[in-house]
């Protein structure tokens, strides 16, 4: 992510900040359709946990980059 001249690194603590979060709430969405198109109990945790183990590797890599 681009750094502006006078933000600081700002837009990408705040971009860190709602990764997890974005990323835990998509996949828990992805699994409830699934759940409810398949008529099963169990994608929506499945795509829980998919999801936050996404976020956090990618908050890995952005906190990585120079």
């Amino acid at each position: 992510m681009p750094k502006g001249p006078n933000d600081g690194g700002f837009s990408q603590y705040t971009g860190l900040a709602f990764l997890l979060p974005v990323s835990a709430l998509v996949g828990w969405g992805m699994g409830y359709g699934l759940d409810k198109l398949f008529h099963t109990a169990f994608l929506q945790y499945v795509f829980l946990f998919l999801g936050i183990v996404a976020g956090m590797i990618e908050a890995v890599r952005e906190s990585q980059q120079p």
